[in-house]
């Protein structure tokens, strides 16, 4: 027997077969059951059940009938797209997208505005607006946005000004691991044939730490064991020996940063290094993260070691090829979240 198409009938005998349907499930009987007796499919009853227990009765209700046609979009609706697109990602719209593509755009224009547009047609709205694809930096939700306004108006521009008087420099600092398998950007292949990458299963690492100021200077240390308290230690008696006028470090809220055994070894030799911390979850406000980033890509990502002497020895010479261009990390400070430290 044909099963019913609810949908063909009036909107109010269908919110009504759609009611007692509920209300059979709720005194007892199974959607099977149900299904049966209304000639319909099991399926569509779990949906009925599913939009009353969600929505209430209004749940039941015939919404707008028909597909969402195309059309363009009034001046009006696109300044709302537009602003949804700047304050607020997929999922605080309730979308189920991760990032704002075509896709998720065309489903919040449908959504809101009952207008269904290709995804041609959406890329040309995007780019009319001024919107480009681009590879998103992740933020950590348990960022604090007043200690990093609190940092940028007050806590940096002071230390700055200290750092002034006391004819000092600052220098910031960050350290990171490199391991041999990591691979960034594409590579050229036949299309259907993706292209593989040989190179040993052994896997080595090693770590840096570096330090870079808004005048193109840059201290490192590549090392092969965990950072740990001594290790940094190390690193802070080599800036000592290599630079001469006092020193200023700011640095993230690591532990080994914040460690006991630091802070003593810190006290004693105050005249000539201090140390102040970022806000925490903040690294977009470092530059020398960016330092990172070139190291990672093109040192690791690009030219592939085959042993642990051998990645140790490409990291140490690229980093003093960076030390010969200070023009390269002063261009660093020039991105848009770490321009405020660009200033001498």
């Amino acid at each position: 027997m044909e099963k019913l198409d609810v949908r063909a009938m009036p909107p109010k005998v269908q919110a009504e077969i759609r009611r007692k349907a509920v209300e059979a499930v709720n005194q007892g009987k199974t959607r099977q059951e149900v299904a049966i007796l209304f000639n319909v499919r099991r399926e569509t009853v779990g949906v009925w059940v599913k939009n009353f227990r969600t929505q209430g009765n209004k749940g039941l209700q015939t919404g707008k009938v028909g597909r969402p046609v195309g059309g363009r979009l009034k001046p009006w609706q696109a300044a709302n797209v537009v602003k949804a697109l700047i304050d607020k990602n997929p999922e605080q719209m309730k979308l189920p997208f991760y990032l704002w593509t075509r896709e998720a755009v065309g489903k919040l224009i449908e959504r809101r505005y009952f207008i269904r547009l290709s995804k041609w047609t959406i890329g040309r709205y995007l780019a009319s607006w001024g919107f480009t694809p681009q590879k998103p930096m992740r933020r950590a939700y348990e960022q604090d946005p007043i200690a990093v306004k609190k940092w940028l108006w007050h806590r940096y521009p002071a230390i700055r000004r200290e750092a002034k008087r006391n004819n000092a420099t600052i220098y910031w600092g960050d350290e990171m691991g490199l391991r041999s398998d990591h691979a960034t950007g594409t590579t050229f292949g036949l299309k259907g044939h993706t292209p593989i990458i040989y190179g040993t299963g052994l896997r080595f690492k090693c770590n840096m730490i570096s330090a870079i100021t808004n005048r193109g200077e840059l201290v490192f240390m590549v090392f092969n064991k965990r950072f740990v308290a001594n290790v940094f230690i190390d690193f802070l008696r080599r800036m000592i020996r290599q630079i001469h006028n006092t020193i200023y470090l700011i640095v993230d809220r690591h532990p080994v940063h914040r460690a006991q055994k630091v802070v003593r070894w810190l006290k004693k030799r105050s005249d000539r290094i201090k140390m102040y911390h970022l806000p925490e979850f903040s690294p977009e406000l470092n530059p020398d993260e960016l330092l990172n980033q070139d190291v990672k890509s093109n040192v690791i990502g690009r030219r592939r070691p085959h042993n642990n002497i051998e990645m140790v020895a490409n990291v140490r010479s690229y980093l003093r090829s960076r030390q010969r261009k200070p023009e390269i990390i002063q261009n660093f400070f020039k991105e848009k979240h770490v321009n405020y430290a660009a200033a001498a």
